[in-house]
């Protein structure tokens, strides 16, 4: 298993220039301040109000125009009520679980979970698609609870490996279970609408724990999302 720790200490050695354009992921966890959640929503948004006001006035921006006057309190509340809400931990998903009455042991999938997210590095769009599967053991989750927790761990600045792994592990917490196998596939908008710009390539990662770390049943997986069970996927994490 990767430990944070070996991300941590590598990237306290690189600058912002060695980095460049490159996607460093530093550690498991989201990296949030101690101090994150001492203002209100209300008050953030006021702040990021004023602040992208800030920088749209910077970059020449008429703002007494009708188009763009109301951008500045749009960004704010699209920024922590949309696509960063997932950052607040009062927004995690309440899962419902269910009993395994029917005592069923075979592979469930649950796939092309649509999902946008936004890169950590640029603040630009990442958008793709997850497919999770699991094996119940006394527990079974309610099929929309595995869209809404891959939203929810979407909707924050990310990396995709880091949103493969934070997934994997709320997943196997929550359902008492290693047996769990997520697949991530998704197009980087700062990959394609600037820097290289190329719009064709997408990412792709993986995580196997479990019975899923035997060929066999990662095949069968494959087999379900009609992917070659040689498919190059970039696995970020095993059990």
């Amino acid at each position: 298993m990767l430990k944070d720790s070996n991300y941590s200490s590598n990237a306290t050695l690189l600058t912002d220039d060695d980095i460049g354009d490159d996607h460093l992921m530093t550690s498991l966890e989201t990296p949030m301040r101690a101090d994150a959640f001492e203002l209100s929503a209300e008050e953030k948004m006021t702040r990021i109000e004023h602040h992208f006001r800030e920088i749209m006035l910077t970059m020449g921006l008429d703002l007494s125009d009708d188009s763009l006057k109301g951008t500045p309190k749009r960004v704010a509340k699209m920024y922590i009520q949309e696509i960063f809400s997932g950052l607040n931990p009062k927004n995690k998903p309440k899962v419902a679980l269910f009993d395994n009455k029917y005592g069923y042991n075979e592979m469930l999938v649950e796939k092309d979970i649509t999902f946008y997210s936004n890169c950590e590095h640029h603040f630009v769009p990442i958008i793709g698609k997850a497919h999770i599967a699991y094996i119940a053991k006394d527990k079974v989750i309610g099929l929309s609870k595995l869209n809404r927790v891959v939203q929810y761990f979407a909707k924050r600045p990310q990396v995709q490996e880091r949103l493969t792994m934070q997934v994997a592990h709320h997943l196997c917490s929550i359902l008492g279970t290693d047996d769990i196998a997520i697949i991530v596939d998704a197009h980087h908008l700062c990959v394609s609408s600037r820097g290289v710009q190329d719009v064709n390539s997408s990412t792709i990662t993986a995580y196997y724990g479990g019975v899923f770390l035997k060929e066999a049943k990662k095949h069968e997986f494959l087999q379900y999302l009609n992917l070659p069970a040689k498919s190059k996927v970039l696995e970020v994490l095993q059990s």
